[in-house]
């Protein structure tokens, strides 16, 4: 991220576009937890691909929830910011579904090698390792550490634009240390990194865009009022999570 941090750059809305040099750096960052495991693994495991996850799911099912589970928390608290009075829907958008999701779909698909760089880190090698100390240690080390890799794009505005860098290391945090458990388990039941790749792609990608496209032409969409890493997302990931953990799916 060096270049952009020396060039001056500083998000200041919440637009989702970015220009040549933000999206170089950014997906270039995007492969160093990939590229790092695959460093530290070499030659020190007799399978590499079992050591990460470099398997094919289980089950097709596996492959749906990280397309529902996302979309659906998204929703679920979208909802709710919409009871609070943080969101407004307009559901006239739904007639023009086809024309907007054909072009984002492929524009997923494209962006799977980046995020597949980064949970080949987090759900590949890191919190397999960390959870020898304990699940919990597992979950919270790779949640902490997972949110603050983002500190150079927190630093420029990231996640958060037009919050103090304090509030915005606190918010991430807690959106991090909700939904590692979540890529978890869609990694733990399939024994592939592959599902949490999907659904970390679905949470960047897809479900923010799903925010814009769901509201009303004009509004302030304030990132720590709306999203799944917004305090509505915080409300429907931890119920989700309590879920998995009362039902020992985690």
């Amino acid at each position: 991220m060096s270049p952009l941090l020396l060039s001056g750059f500083h998000r200041d809305s919440n637009d989702l576009g970015m220009g040549t040099l933000q999206l170089v750096c950014v997906y270039a960052a995007m492969l160093a937890p990939a590229l790092s495991a695959l460093i530290v693994m070499r030659g020190r495991v007799p399978n590499l691909r079992k050591a990460l996850g470099l398997e094919l799911p289980n089950r097709l099912m596996d492959c749906v929830l990280t397309i529902v589970v996302p979309l659906g928390l998204t929703v679920a608290s979208l909802v709710i910011a919409w009871l609070a009075g943080a969101y407004e829907f307009d559901l006239g958008n739904l007639s023009g579904f086809a024309g907007w999701i054909a072009p984002l779909a492929l524009q997923y698909v494209l962006s799977l090698p980046f995020f597949f760089g980064e949970e080949l880190g987090w759900q590949g090698y890191l919190l397999p390792r960390l959870m020898q100390y304990g699940r919990l240690v597992g979950y919270l080390g790779t949640a902490v550490i997972f949110a603050l890799w983002h500190l150079p794009t927190l630093i420029m505005g990231g996640q958060y634009p037009g919050h103090s860098l304090a509030a915005s290391i606190a918010a991430l945090v807690v959106s991090c240390l909700l939904v590692v458990p979540i890529f978890s388990w869609l990694r733990q039941r399939s024994n592939s990194v592959l599902p949490a790749v999907l659904a970390h792609a679905v949470v960047s990608s897809l479900a923010m865009r799903t925010v814009f496209f769901l509201s009303a032409p004009g509004q302030d969409l304030d990132p720590m009022s709306v999203g799944l890493q917004a305090w509505p997302g915080w409300v429907v990931m931890a119920l989700f999570v309590g879920w998995l953990v009362k039902t020992k799916r985690i």
